[in-house]
């Protein structure tokens, strides 16, 4: 059935305007909570995982961010029943109040050393509560958004939902660089850092007030005028004809994909540059916010352009220029913002050797010498080689170190060139630098724009709510929310600084495959069916 069936649809400027502006506000400030769990990875893990290791304490912190994203399927299966059941206004009503609860929650709990081991507790515990009602909000506003949009402009409308995840980002930026101006670095990290999280309550109060004006989905009214909702929406999904290997396709080809492209040039640029290129932490996050916010037009035209050409092919050719640009441009960055530790690292490679060169990214004292040396390493963020050896030994640049203690290895590396300090780079070098970002937001546009449009097209109504949540949010939490994790330990255990692209590249070429030998095209598609 076409799109130019729905000849019955009522113009309402107002009403649309209302319906985008209400949803992606609410996207924004639901995804702003999320968010700021990551952007403030460092001092959280200082707060609640405090080891002398400051490895260890962000790789904790980011696998308690990865347990967010575990739970978002669950919170799917939950929230996409109610959608599909009780209608879409209402479900991503208690969605982001649930979400506002929980992030003012992780501002307001007692650090380690008040209270010990319930510190973490508690704050893993908000995190699921987070992930819950995630795993519903996205669902229910891209839904909500397609189901108002006139025939012809849903790729446009959609899309601002799209950049409203972007705009969670850019906004936890912000609030985060502007609370750090306001009160300074001293209250910033004796207790400033909360008030980020706190102002969540003030965004959902703005966000619930849009949404109480929202009325309900056309669609969903006219099922349920019809009586033709679905009684068991969850199980429906799995056992509606065909639809498990539309579940399938969403969840690798399209959720998987665009996901772990988004927290290529998000959470892993920003740790790139700060921890790998050691450039100053508020230029790092003005670069990125900065990049991402002119980005999001790109997020709005994918969006637009698919109602023109398609969503698939905007989805596709994205993927497949991000197999061929990601590195050089990580590599190119890594050049421009930091030169000299990159010519460091070419002019004198640090190479470790000696026997049982293991080393555990997570444990707080490594078991061997040698591994304590890769540790040291790892700490610094300097890249290495590692070597068979008789016994522990560090050469830089073919010279060998004589003194191994911390202080020793320092001494040599600060002398073959490596600086450990903060890197602002001057204005030319970081307006390359943000070229190269804005060219990953745009390919990230590409292939994030059109989804919220092509899942709703994709899905039954009765049961699209869950059908589009469920592998919606394994795709985006299990491969894309563990991105963080697994890119910083393949660092961490390489000590290479662009190895954690791998993760992306694998991720992304089987997406790529799936969506070439299984999506459809769904332009033109009606919601109605």
């Amino acid at each position: 059935m076409s799109e130019a069936v729905s000849s019955d649809y009522v113009m309402d400027a107002k009403r649309d305007r209302l319906v985008i502006t209400a949803s992606a506000l609410g996207t924004v400030f639901e995804w702003y909570d999320f968010y700021i769990y990551g952007v403030l990875a460092p001092i959280i893990g200082r707060t609640f995982f405090p080891t002398d290791n400051p490895t260890v304490e962000l790789l904790y912190t980011l696998a308690g961010f990865a347990i967010g994203f575990a739970f978002r399927p669950i919170g799917a299966v939950l929230f996409g029943y109610l959608g599909d059941r009780l209608g879409r206004k209402y479900t991503f009503l208690a969605t982001i109040v649930l979400m506002g609860l929980a992030t003012a929650g992780v501002g307001l709990t007692p650090s380690a050393a008040s209270i010990g081991i319930a510190a973490p507790i508690i704050l893993i515990g908000l995190r699921i509560a987070q992930g819950l009602a995630l795993g519903g909000e996205y669902g229910g506003a891209a839904i909500y958004v397609a189901e108002h949009a006139p025939p012809g402009k849903r790729g446009f409308y959609t899309s601002f939902i799209q950049a409203g995840v972007i705009g969670g980002f850019i906004l936890s930026l912000i609030v985060v660089v502007g609370t750090q101006a306001i009160v300074g670095e001293a209250v910033w990290e004796a207790w400033g850092w909360r008030i980020p999280f706190i102002l969540s309550l003030a965004l959902l109060a703005i966000s619930l007030w849009m949404r109480l004006m929202l009325r309900e989905s056309p669609v969903f009214l006219a099922m349920k005028q019809a009586g033709a909702q679905a009684k068991n929406p969850v199980k429906e999904a799995f056992t509606a004809p065909g639809n498990k290997k539309r579940m399938f396709v969403a969840m690798i080809g399209i959720a998987a994909g665009f996901t772990v492209i988004a927290y290529t040039v998000m959470f892993q640029a920003l740790y790139f540059l700060q921890n790998g290129l050691h450039v100053a932490a508020g230029v790092a996050q003005l670069l990125v916010g900065g990049s991402a916010f002119i980005g999001m037009g790109a997020f709005i035209f994918f969006g637009w352009l698919s109602d023109r050409i398609g969503r698939k092919k905007p989805i596709v050719i994205g993927y497949a220029l991000v197999l061929l640009l990601a590195v050089p441009l990580y590599q190119f960055m890594g050049a421009t913002a930091n030169p000299a530790l990159t010519q460091a690292a070419q002019r004198a490679p640090v190479v470790v050797s000696g026997p049982d060169c293991r080393f555990d990214p997570f444990a707080k004292v490594q078991p061997t010498a040698c591994g304590k040396l890769l540790d040291h390493f790892s700490k610094r963020g300097i890249p290495y080689d590692k070597r068979d050896g008789a016994t522990p030994a560090v050469a830089i640049g073919g010279v060998a170190v004589a003194d191994l203690s911390a202080e020793g290895l320092d001494a040599a590396l600060g002398a073959r060139g490596y600086d450990f300090g903060a890197v602002t780079p001057d204005w030319p070098r970081a307006m390359t630098v943000f070229a190269a970002l804005l060219l990953l937001w745009t390919l990230s546009g590409a292939t994030y724009g059109p989804v919220a449009a092509l899942l709703s097209e994709y899905f039954p109504a009765r049961i699209r709510y869950s059908s589009l949540s469920i592998p919606y949010h394994i795709g985006t939490g299990y491969f894309g929310g563990f991105l963080p994790l697994v890119s910083q330990y393949i660092v961490a255990r390489t000590g290479n600084p662009y190895a954690g692209l791998w993760y992306t590249l694998a991720i992304v070429a089987l997406a790529l495959v799936t969506c070439l030998v299984a999506l459809p095209e769904t332009k033109g598609r009606s919601l109605d069916a």
